[in-house]
C-alpha cells in the first residue's frame, strides 16, 4: 500500500530532489505551491507526511493553523529548514523531522525514511486482518474452548466463540498464522464480549520472538492489499 505525501515549496530544483527520494520510499507526491491551497486540500484529504518549505511565504500560517485546527487531517510535518532562524524556530512548528536547505540527499533519505517508519508503525499499530482459523482459548482451570478467529492486529484479537464463562477474563490463545509455520501462544484478556459470541481478546503477554513474527506477517498482509 502506498503512502501519501505532500510538498508545500516553490523551489523546483528541491522539490525534484523530494520527489526522486519520495518516489524511491513508495510515497506519492503532490506538490503545492501556496500554503492556503495546500491547507485546503489538507482539509479534505488524508495525508500521511507533509513536507514544508519554511522560505516560502504564508508557511508560518500554514503550520500555525495546521496545529490549532482539530479539522485538518493529521500529517508529520517534516521541514526544510532554510536558515539558521528557521532552525530556531522548529519547535514552534510542530514538526519531527527537518532537514536544511539546500538538500543534502543523503540526510534526505535518512530523515524521509525514518518519518516513513514512524507512519507505517502507527498504521500497522491498529490495522486489523480478517482471517477465519481456529483458535484454542484456555480459561484456568477450564476445559480448552474452540473458537474461530475473526480479525487479528498487533495488539490483539476478535473472535467467535460458542460458549465462555461469563466470569473468565484471563486467558491463553493458541493459534497458527495462516500460510507460516508459526504457531503463537499468547496471555490474553477479555476486552469485551456480547450475546452473538463475539469477544475482544487483548493481548498481556507475547514472547519477543513470536511477537514480531507478528508484526512482520501482518506488515506482508497489509502490504499486499
Amino acid at each position: 500500500m502506498t503512502l501519501s505525501s505532500m510538498v508545500v515549496s516553490r523551489d523546483w530544483q528541491e522539490v525534484s530532489v523530494l520527489e526522486c527520494i519520495l518516489g524511491g520510499l513508495q510515497m506519492d507526491v503532490a506538490v503545492e505551491n501556496e500554503p492556503q491551497r495546500a491547507l485546503a486540500r489538507l482539509s479534505k484529504s488524508k495525508i500521511d507526511a507533509l513536507i514544508v518549505d519554511c522560505d516560502l511565504n504564508g508557511s508560518s500560517q500554514l503550520l500555525h493553523e495546521l496545529q490549532s485546527a482539530e479539522g485538518h487531517a493529521k500529517a508529520v510535518p517534516l521541514v526544510i529548514m532554510g536558515s539558521q532562524q528557521s532552525q530556531r524556530t522548529l519547535d514552534d512548528t510542530g514538526a519531527l523531522f527537518s532537514f536544511a536547505k539546500p538538500i543534502s540527499v543523503e540526510q534526505a533519505v535518512r530523515t524521509l525514511s525514518a518519518a516513513r517508519n514512524m507512519i507505517l508503525d502507527g498504521r500497522l499499530r491498529y490495522h486489523r486482518t480478517g482471517l477465519d482459523v481456529p483458535v484454542s482459548l484456555t480459561c484456568r482451570g477450564r476445559k480448552a474452548t474452540d473458537a474461530s478467529l475473526v480479525n487479528l492486529s498487533q495488539g490483539g484479537m476478535q473472535i467467535r466463540a460458542s460458549s465462555l464463562p461469563e466470569a473468565a477474563r484471563a486467558v491463553q490463545v493458541s493459534f497458527e498464522l495462516p500460510g507460516t509455520n508459526t504457531g503463537l501462544k499468547a496471555k490474553a484478556e477479555i476486552a469485551w464480549q456480547d450475546s452473538r459470541g463475539n469477544l475482544g481478546i487483548r493481548f498481556v503477554k507475547l514472547a519477543p520472538q513470536q511477537h514480531r513474527s507478528l508484526q512482520l506477517w501482518l506488515a506482508q498482509h497489509y502490504f499486499a492489499n
